[in-house]
C-alpha cells in the first residue's frame, strides 16, 4: 500500500520530522493531565460541582477515543501531512476556546472538540517517527516516542501547576497556541505523506460503528458522572441513557463482529494473549490518569497546597519512571517474561495505594509524600511496556496493528472511566461518612461539649459575642466533619483501587509467554 524506505529520513531532516512528532504527542498527552491540578480553580470560577468539573478531564478522553480508529482512515482520505496538520490546528483553535470558556459545559464541549484533535496527534506522531527511521534503528525511535508516552501525563500537574500559580487558569490552554503553530509550520515543511493506493471507498467505513461507539461511550460516562447527583435510577434520564449505554454496546460489538471492515477489530480478541492485555491495558489507563486526578485533588481541596506545590509532587514519579523505562525494555528484550514483569508491576502498585491510605490525614506534610510517588513511578514502568508486549507477543501479521490499537484505545478508555468513577465513588463516600460521623456526635457527650467549648473560648478570645461564638463554634465543628468525611472518601479511594490492582494479578497468569524469546519493542509501543 506505501513504500516505507521512501519516507525514511536523515540527518537533520530526521531530527526536526523526530522533534514535531514527539512535541505534538507531548502536547495531547500532557492535556490530558495538566488541567487537573487547575480543576479546583476552574470549580470556583465557574460555580461547578466536583462531579461537573470531572468532566473537564472526561470529555477530552471521550474525543480521543471516538477520533482514534478513524484516524488511519482519514490518513488515506486526505494525505497523512495534510491530516495532521489539520488535527494540530483543531487542537489550538479549541485550546484557545476553551481558555475562553465562560461556563463549565461550555467548557466541556471545547475540551471534547479539543480531544478529538489531540487523537489524531498521538497515533500520527507514532507511525511518522516509526516510518522516517531505517527499520535498524526503529528501536531507538520507539524508544523516544516511549518515553514520552509514560513521562508526559506526570509532566501535566507541576506545569500547571506553575501556570496556575503565576498567571490563571485559562494559560494552561493558551500555551498550545504557539507550541501549535510551530508544530504546524514544521509538519508543512518537513514531514512528507506515504503514497497510498487508495481502495478504501467512503462507503467503506464504518461510520455506524462510530456512531454506536460514540453514544455508548458518551451516554456510559454521563451515566457514571451524574448518576450520583441524580439518585441513580430515581432518574428517567439515568435510566434512558443506561439502556442507551447497554444496547450501544451490544449493537457495537454485533456490527463490528459481521462488519468487513470494522473501526474496531473485535475479531482478533480470539487470542487469549490479547484478551489478558486488553483488561491490563484498560486497568493501567485507570491506574495512570486516576491517581494523576486524585492527589492533586487531596492536596489542594483538603490540605490547601498551592496547584504549583500539587503538581510538582509528580516530579520524582517521573524522574523514577525516566529511569526505569530503558531498563525494563532492556530487560525484556534480554528474554525475562513480561508476566514476572506485570506481576511485579501490579503489585507494586497496590503497595503504592496502601502507602498513601495509610499517610492521608487532614494536615499530611508534604513529605510523606516523596517516596509513595517514587514507587508509583517504578509500577508505571514495570507495566507500560510489559503489558502492550504482553498481548502483541503471540499475534501476527496484520493482527498486531489491529491489537495495538485496541489495547492504546482500552489505555485511554480505562483513564476516562477511572475518573468518572472516582468522582462519583469520593461524592458517595463523603455522604456515607458524613453521616457516620455526624451520628456519633451526641451533644450530651462531655467531650463534645468539651471540644464546643474550647473552640467558642477561642473565638470569645477574639473579641466576640458569646452567643455568636457559640455559632462560630458549632460551624467550626461541621466544618471538622465535613474535612474528616472527605479524608475518610480518599483513603477509601486509595484503599479501592489498590485492591483492584491486587486482585488483577491472577489474570497475568493466564497468559501465554510467547514462544520468542525477544519481543520487538516497536510494535508494542502504540
Amino acid at each position: 500500500m506505501l513504500q516505507q524506505d521512501s519516507l525514511v529520513e536523515y540527518g537533520s531532516r530526521r531530527v526536526i520530522v523526530t522533534i514535531t512528532a514527539v512535541l505534538c504527542a507531548l502536547l495531547e498527552i500532557v492535556d490530558t493531565t495538566i488541567v487537573n491540578v487547575a480543576l479546583n480553580d476552574m470549580k470556583g470560577n465557574m460555580g461547578a460541582t466536583l462531579t461537573e468539573i470531572g468532566w473537564v478531564v472526561t470529555a477530552y478522553a471521550i474525543g480521543n477515543v471516538i477520533v482514534v480508529p478513524m484516524t488511519s482512515w482519514l490518513s488515506q482520505q486526505f494525505g497523512r501531512r495534510n491530516y495532521f496538520a489539520a488535527s494540530i490546528m483543531i487542537f489550538v483553535v479549541f485550546s484557545f476556546l476553551c481558555g475562553n470558556a465562560t461556563g463549565i459545559w461550555e467548557l466541556v464541549l471545547f475540551r471534547f472538540c479539543q480531544g478529538l484533535g489531540g487523537g489524531a496527534l498521538l497515533v500520527t506522531s507514532q507511525t511518522i517517527i516509526t516510518e522516517s527511521y531505517p527499520i535498524e534503528k526503529r528501536g531507538m525511535a520507539q524508544a523516544i516516542y516511549g518515553l514520552g508516552v509514560i513521562i508526559g501525563p506526570t509532566l501535566g500537574p507541576p506545569l500547571g501547576g506553575y501556570i496556575v500559580d503565576h498567571f490563571s487558569w485559562p494559560y494552561i490552554f493558551y500555551i498550545n497556541i504557539p507550541i501549535g503553530i510551530v508544530a504546524t509550520l514544521l509538519t508543512l515543511q518537513f514531514v512528507r505523506s506515504p503514497k497510498y493506493k487508495l481502495k478504501t471507498a467512503t462507503r467503506h467505513i464504518d461510520f455506524l460503528g462510530i456512531a454506536l461507539l460514540a453514544v455508548a461511550v458518551g451516554s456510559l460516562q454521563y451515566v457514571l458522572e451524574k448518576g450520583h447527583d441524580d439518585d441513580w435510577f430515581s432518574s428517567n434520564t439515568i435510566i434512558i441513557l443506561t439502556v442507551t449505554a447497554i444496547l450501544g454496546i451490544f449493537f457495537f460489538i454485533w456490527r463490528e463482529l459481521t462488519y468487513d471492515n470494522p473501526i474496531v477489530e473485535l475479531r482478533v480478541l480470539k487470542n487469549g494473549n490479547l484478551r489478558v492485555g486488553t483488561v491490563l491495558s484498560f486497568l493501567l489507563g485507570f491506574g495512570l490518569y486516576g491517581s494523576t486526578f486524585i492527589v492533586p485533588l487531596y492536596t489542594q481541596s483538603i490540605l490547601g497546597w498551592t496547584a504549583m506545590d500539587a503538581g510538582m509532587l509528580f516530579i520524582p514519579s517521573g524522574i523514577a519512571t525516566a529511569l526505569m523505562m530503558p531498563v525494563i525494555g532492556r530487560i525484556i528484550q534480554g528474554g525475562v517474561k513480561q508476566q514476572y514483569l506485570i506481576g511485579g508491576g501490579l503489585l507494586i502498585f497496590f503497595l503504592y495505594s496502601l502507602w498513601c491510605y495509610n499517610i492521608l490525614t487532614p494536615d499530611t506534610p508534604e513529605g510523606a509524600f516523596w517516596w509513595p510517588l517514587i514507587v508509583r513511578g517504578l509500577g508505571l514502568s514495570m507495566l507500560f511496556i510489559p503489558v502492550t508486549t504482553l498481548a502483541l507477543s503471540t499475534l501476527h501479521g496484520q493482527q498486531i496493528g489491529q491489537g495495538a490499537a485496541f489495547t492504546g484505545m482500552m489505555r485511554q478508555l480505562g483513564g476516562s472511566f477511572g475518573v468518572a468513577v472516582i468522582t462519583t465513588f469520593l461524592s458517595r463516600q463523603n455522604m456515607v461518612h458524613r453521616v457516620d460521623l455526624v451520628s456519633q456526635l451526641d451533644i450530651t457527650d462531655p467531650k463534645v461539649q468539651q471540644r464546643v467549648s474550647a473552640l467558642q473560648h477561642g473565638f470569645m478570645s477574639k473579641g466576640f459575642t458569646p452567643d455568636r461564638a457559640l455559632e462560630m463554634a458549632h460551624k467550626g465543628l461541621d466544618f471538622i466533619v465535613t474535612k474528616q468525611s472527605a479524608v475518610l472518601s480518599y483513603m477509601d479511594a486509595f484503599l479501592y483501587i489498590g485492591g483492584l490492582f491486587l486482585i488483577c494479578i491472577p489474570f497475568v497468569i493466564f497468559a501465554r509467554a510467547s514462544k520468542k524469546k525477544k519481543v520487538d519493542l516497536s510494535a508494542g509501543l502504540h
